[in-house]
């Protein structure tokens, strides 16, 4: 891998990394509104029928899925970033077969470990 697509490929994985940052910080932002409405006593988000209730159940359940696969995607960004940063040479090497992972898939998932 040359200079150039090691530069182009942590630039991808740094924007990467800060798309997702934001995204768990609006999550958490939201969740800690809901939590502080809950406490608050305030009723107005209250569901008035039942179906609204699951509707938000779901809706809870869905985001808290969203969020934990998003953090499983940051930490193979924070793992990719480390061995770019500390083996630049043997980045970029499919984990299974030992080969360079074209260029064309770490332009797409830079994090990617194998071909």
């Amino acid at each position: 891998m040359t200079r150039d697509q090691r530069n182009t490929i942590e630039g991808r994985l740094l924007q990467e990394r800060e798309q997702i940052t934001k995204l768990l910080g609006r999550y958490a932002e939201q969740h800690e509104e809901e939590d502080e409405q809950e406490q608050s006593g305030d009723v107005t988000k209250m569901p008035l029928h039942m179906a609204d209730q699951g509707t938000d159940t779901m809706q809870q359940e869905l985001d808290a899925v969203m969020a934990d696969r998003e953090t499983a995607t940051l930490a193979e960004i924070d793992a990719a970033l480390e061995r770019l940063y500390h083996d630049a040479d043997h980045f970029g090497i499919c984990e299974r077969t030992g080969k360079a992972i074209p260029f064309a898939r770490l332009e797409i998932v830079p994090w990617a470990r194998t071909c």
